[in-house]
C-alpha cells in the first residue's frame, strides 16, 4: 500500500489511503492488461483507433497506453470498447502506477499465479469503486465584502 494525501489535504502524508478503496479523482487513466491483449494481431486494434494514446510494446507486441487522461477523448472510448478481450480500462493515476508496476513484475519475473490474480482482482475492484466515485460539490461563492447599493 502506498502513502497518498487526501483529497481534503489537511490531514497528514503519513495517513494511507488504498487508491482502490477511495479513488482520489474521476478515472480517465488507460491501463491495459498485456496478459490478455492480443497485440499486433487483433482485428480491432486500439494502436489503430487511437494511435496518440496507445502503441505496441515493443518486446512482447501486445498493447500499451502511451498517454494519460484521455478517458473523454471519443477516439479513446471507441477502441476500448472495440477491444475484443477487456483489457483495456479506466483508472486513476495512482491506481495506474500500482497496476503497471505489479504487470511489470509479473512479465518480467517467473510465472506466478498469485501476482496474477492479484492484478486481476485490483482491475475488478478499480472498477466497482471507480463506477461509485462523485466529484466534490461545489462550495457556494461567498464574498466578505460589503456592497452598497445607491
Amino acid at each position: 500500500m502506498r502513502c497518498y494525501p487526501t483529497t481534503a489535504g489537511l490531514k497528514s502524508l503519513s495517513e494511507c489511503l488504498d487508491p482502490f478503496d477511495e479513488p482520489e479523482c474521476e478515472a480517465l487513466d488507460l491501463f491495459v492488461n498485456e496478459l490478455l491483449c492480443v497485440g499486433k494481431g487483433c482485428q480491432y486494434s486500439c494502436v489503430k483507433a487511437a494511435p496518440h494514446a496507445f502503441t505496441f510494446a515493443i518486446s512482447e507486441g501486445t498493447s500499451r497506453a502511451t498517454s494519460r487522461g484521455n478517458g473523454d477523448d471519443y477516439q479513446v472510448q471507441v477502441a476500448v470498447g472495440q477491444c475484443p478481450r477487456n483489457c483495456i480500462h479506466y483508472v486513476t493515476p495512482s491506481q495506474r502506477i500500482i497496476l503497471e508496476e505489479l504487470l511489470d513484475s509479473i512479465m518480467d519475473g517467473p510465472y506466478d499465479t498469485s501476482a496474477e490474480n492479484l492484478l486481476y482482482s485490483l482491475i475488478v475492484k478499480a472498477k466497482l469503486e471507480n463506477n461509485c466515485f462523485r466529484k466534490p460539490k461545489k462550495q457556494p461563492k461567498s464574498s466578505t465584502k460589503h456592497v452598497d447599493w445607491y
